[in-house]
């Protein structure tokens, strides 16, 4: 579970040890012993399981409390030592099974660490002779293990791992990545005073920090020499534990960072799947062992085109601001007041104001209204019109050329939407062209549209993201987006039983409340509220409606930052 930063307890602790001098030393060897790691992908789900599964032994292991800014600076130690990283948890420090799935799971990669009986098994397990322990750690020596303490300083640092530590003044936003990719020569810690509080005294004697204690007062830290692994990779990403990440880089794996625990994600995880490494993922958010082994199977199958911006994985890992509308049709969206080439512009004009706020690519797109629901029943009696497929291609055909990504909007009246998504499947079997379901205009028999606001049951968006994800699964397409649109909780009806196993699709909800902010807000956190973490969001700015509508700096600034923003 994701936590703010809590402080670092070095000066704590270099009082506590009252400025002893330690000295730092390889171990005999290589001082880590990895184990060879299989042909077939594996899921290490958390900083046990990575122990566990890559090493035979190390002669040393880095220990960290469960305090986020602990875990930050026990991984950099253990980075530059080489060695393999282990967290104690505490009773308070738990995380739902949902939130460590998420795809959405916050950057920071501080876990709630294991149980001391779990711990000091792993560490006798590796045969370690030596602890090195950061925060209000309670594992204690022996006549067969010595305990050094984090002495708290950069010169203490030095002095253990005999390199420099390079003080940041604040935070990473990430500091997962910051430890995968950290140069082990050139190590960071994160300032003392770059957070605020400080450890308590009982905490303090509860580690036994400054006590009597075999090899607090004097001791030598053996250091690792892994040999490089070149037939294995480590995957890390958001929610990955940074112990993880430390002792896959101690095995002697390099790891690689995504912004989602999905193989798919980057150029370069794609490449590296469909290499002959074997491929090792790093925390719970790749999901269990059967969705891993489907996303490298997907990843690894060339024949699928990577969408714009790279990846064939839509969400995250980029931004896409859409105008909205039908063809020809003004009052319906700004899209339609243009023809596609100015819609181009106007839609990349969009973009351009957002690219600054934004961490992630940030790609234009069109979300174009396909069927348009109707007052009338209509020739087919379901107040509904389709628009033909040739009225639609040249706005497709503008963006795909602009390198943007397109949205086909059904509005059904009183048809079924699956009817409606196949007859559109010339153009969803377009790489960068996925689909979004207005319940809005989802009408039961006798309704009319626009006289009250329509309703879909989980159970026809299931038959249509089937549907969806095999047509994408059969034309080895890309990830493809599944959009639902609601502004009212009846719209979507029974949303807890929607069938989110789909690898092939990206589920997003499209918020559509408009007003002023409070109003919006309102909307939007109503909706937010027990939203499955497999579903992205997506806001709207209503351009005449909305009082008054939010920049583009508002707009990245709302929490959860959303992934589509659109224009209505």
């Amino acid at each position: 579970m994701a936590r703010r930063m809590t402080a670092t307890i070095a000066l704590a602790i270099s009082i506590a040890l009252g400025g002893t001098v330690l000295v730092a030393c390889g171990g005999p060897d290589n001082g880590v012993a990895a184990k060879s790691v299989s042909k077939e992908p594996k899921v290490l789900a958390d900083d046990l399981s990575a122990s566990e599964g890559l090493l035979d032994s190390s002669e040393a292991v880095v220990v960290s409390s469960a305090g986020e800014a602990e875990q930050r600076r026990a991984a950099a130690i253990a980075v530059a030592a080489k060695l393999p990283m282990l967290v104690l948890g505490s009773e308070s420090d738990t995380e739902s099974e949902e939130t460590a799935l998420s795809p959405k799971k916050d950057a920071r990669g501080h876990v709630a660490g294991a149980e001391r009986a779990k711990v000091e098994k792993e560490i006798d397990r590796l045969g370690a002779k030596t602890v090195l322990t950061v925060g209000a750690v309670d594992i204690t020596g022996n006549n067969e293990r010595q305990i050094i303490r984090d002495p708290g300083t950069p010169e203490g640092l030095k002095e253990i791992v005999g390199v420099d530590f390079q003080v940041l003044d604040k935070p990473e936003s990430k500091p997962s990545r910051a430890i995968a990719e950290m140069d082990a020569d050139k190590p960071s810690i994160v300032a003392a005073e770059a957070s605020g509080s400080k450890l308590t005294q009982e905490e303090l004697d509860r580690a036994h920090v400054g006590k009597d204690d075999k090899g607090a007062q004097s001791a030598t830290l053996p250091k690792g020499e892994p040999k490089e692994n070149s037939k294995a990779l480590a995957l890390a990403a958001p929610g990955t534990g940074l112990a993880s990440i430390a002792t896959a880089r101690a095995a002697g794996l390099n790891v690689e960072w995504l912004p989602v625990g999905d193989a798919r994600a980057t150029s370069e995880s794609i490449e590296a799947a469909r290499g002959d490494k074997s491929i090792v993922a790093l925390g719970s958010v790749f999901g269990d062992a059967k969705k891993f082994e489907q996303t490298i199977k997907l990843a690894k199958d060339d024949s699928i085109k990577e969408l714009p911006g790279g990846g064939t994985l839509l969400f995250p890992g980029r931004h896409l601001v859409a105008t909205y509308g039908h063809p020809g049709a003004a009052p319906l969206g700004v899209m339609g007041e243009e023809d596609p080439e100015d819609a181009v512009k106007t839609a990349k004009e969009y973009v351009k104001k957002y690219e600054k706020f934004a961490d992630d690519p940030v790609l234009p797109a069109f979300e174009i209204i396909a069927s348009v629901a109707q007052a009338s029943p209509g020739p087919r009696g379901d107040y509904s019109e389709p628009a033909p497929i040739e009225s639609l291609k040249p706005y497709v055909d503008a963006m795909t050329k602009a390198g943007g990504y397109v949205i086909i909007d059904l509005q059904p009246g009183s048809a079924d939407f699956l009817d409606q998504a196949k007859f559109y499947e010339e153009l969803l079997k377009m790489p960068n062209v996925g689909l979004a379901l207005d319940a809005e205009w989802k009408m039961e028999p006798g309704q009319v549209p626009a006289t009250e606001v329509g309703h879909v049951d989980a159970a026809e968006v299931n038959r249509v993201a089937e549907w969806l994800a095999k047509l994408t699964r059969d034309n080895k397409l890309p990830q493809k987006m599944l959009l639902l649109h609601q502004f009212q909780l009846q719209m979507i009806r029974n949303r807890e039983n929607l069938d989110l196993s789909h690898p092939e699709l990206s589920y997003v909800l499209h918020a559509d409340g408009h007003g002023t902010a409070e109003e919006k807000f309102e909307t939007w956190n109503v909706l937010l509220q027990d939203l499955q973490p497999e579903i992205f969001e997506a806001w709207k700015n209503f351009i005449d409606e909305d009082k008054p509508m939010f920049t583009p700096e508002e707009t990245m600034n709302i929490e959860p930052r959303p992934w589509l923003i659109t224009y209505q």
